[in-house]
């Protein structure tokens, strides 16, 4: 990487990184990296979250530094905001409202759907609209504004991506399905709750907590500035 991701242990537990779900909900290949239990709650053990966050940004870094393409997709409600603020920092696609089966499996459809968006704000912009009456037209703006939350994250995706992050598995786990299929490796936070198993690179934490998702999010987005400067 191209200088310390300076990952402190006291700071993730501060952002509230080490808190998983309850106890009844662990997913047993989960338990390595579970140190105890608090009020019923699983608590992560943060020395094994700061390790595995590592390996995750050092992964980041490496496919940066190449130059190859990552997706973000986080699409609870919570954390929708911060995750599209930080791809458009890092310039990378995002997906943070509901995924759309066949985004990775059936992406030559994707990108003809991207591709009529475009097109039809092109036309608003340039007054090719402008024959239309005006109930026609407000029938455009409102079927652009309908695309436009679909598709402004992957507008410019113009190839698979080599790797997708993803903050919620529990609640993407179609996006990991597909990008499985694809051979996209997939980065993720891993609850108490899920599988770990499925990401290439799982980061062992808490994937609800705004302020946790936020601690990971901007070291991630580090990486990502860092590697760009030092291509």
């Amino acid at each position: 990487m191209a200088k310390s991701t300076n990952l402190n242990v006291e700071e993730m537990a501060q952002a509230g990184v080490n808190f998983g779900h309850k106890v009844s909900k662990l997913h047993p290949k989960m338990k390595p990296y579970i140190s105890g239990i608090k009020n019923n709650v699983n608590i992560f053990d943060l020395e094994k979250t700061a390790n595995e966050l590592e390996k995750a940004l050092a992964f980041v870094a490496k496919i940066v530094s190449e130059g190859k393409s990552i997706v973000f997709v986080g699409t609870k409600v919570q954390l929708k905001g911060i995750v599209q603020l930080a791809a458009v920092e890092c310039g990378v696609p995002y997906v943070t409202e509901r995924w759309l089966g066949g985004t990775f499996t059936n992406f030559e459809t994707i990108q003809k759907r991207v591709s009529y968006f475009k097109d039809l704000e092109k036309k608003r912009e340039t007054g090719e609209l402008e024959k239309y009456t005006k109930r026609e037209r407000l029938d455009f703006d409102r079927e652009i504004a309908k695309l436009k939350t679909k598709f402004e994250g992957v507008r410019n995706m113009q190839k698979l991506p080599d790797a997708v992050l993803i903050f919620g598995l529990d609640k993407d786990i179609t996006c990991a399905r597909e990008a499985k299929r694809k051979g996209i490796k997939i980065i993720s936070i891993v609850d108490s709750n899920v599988n770990p198993d499925i990401a290439d690179y799982p980061i062992p934490a808490n994937d609800d907590a705004i302020l946790a998702v936020s601690y990971i999010i901007n070291k991630v987005k580090e990486t990502i500035l860092d590697s760009k400067q030092t291509k």
